[in-house]
């Protein structure tokens, strides 16, 4: 099976590339996949169009035209669409998603899946792997994180594990938040164990993941 994976950014893209085997085992055994890094999460286009500026490389922005030609692509047997809900209502970003999806003709097999509030969470639901990247992380600034929760969470971490914490990322500027994000999937996701994880959004990100494989029996 080859599955097409679509993230947001570029750290949440190294750590999918760094998670999937553990997922669903080593890629071409029998399983293949790329996954596609954009800038950003965008916006969704008015009228759902699939006419989008090529030049916006934020995922929403081309999300309409990517499916409609997966959907025409010999070969892909999958797509899946990971992104930050950020501060958005799940249910209704989930149907606007599904809306684009059902526009596609043929539409591609496709699952949408959410990081709760944003993929720093997926670190934080692995705190015995958090802790072996950093193990002088803050564990009463850990303490203090209720699991997908909405509490600006890459700052809560940044928190825990940065000299200075999210003030001094937010002081220095662009592009070390970017940089920092990198870091972390670098440093963590090699100790992260995706049977225990604790964040409720990367269980459904990998138990949608094995589903499409068992589909495809």
């Amino acid at each position: 099976m080859h599955i097409e994976v679509l993230v947001e950014d570029s750290s949440g893209a190294k750590l999918i590339e760094a998670l999937m085997p553990h997922v669903i085992g080593p890629e071409g055994e029998p399983h293949t996949w790329r996954i596609h890094p954009y800038k950003g999460i965008g916006r969704i286009p008015q009228g759902l169009t699939a006419k989008a500026d090529p030049a916006k490389r934020a995922l929403l922005d081309q999300l309409s035209r990517l499916l409609s030609g997966y959907g025409k692509t010999p070969g892909v047997d999958a797509v899946v669409v990971v992104m930050d809900n950020d501060k958005r209502n799940c249910k209704e970003f989930l149907a606007e998603l599904n809306a684009i999806l059902t526009r596609c003709s043929p539409a591609p097999r496709t699952l949408f899946r959410l990081a709760i509030e944003e993929m720093e969470a997926w670190f934080l639901g692995d705190q015995q792997a958090l802790l072996a990247a950093y193990p002088k992380a803050k564990k009463d600034v850990l303490a203090r994180y209720k699991q997908d929760s909405i509490c600006n969470t890459w700052e809560l971490l940044a928190d825990a594990v940065y000299p200075g914490g999210q003030a001094s990322i937010y002081k220095a500027g662009w592009p070390l938040p970017g940089q920092i994000k990198h870091e972390w999937a670098e440093k963590i996701a090699p100790y992260m164990n995706v049977e225990i994880n604790a964040s409720h959004s990367f269980g459904k990100f990998r138990d949608g993941v094995r589903r499409l494989i068992e589909a495809a029996g």
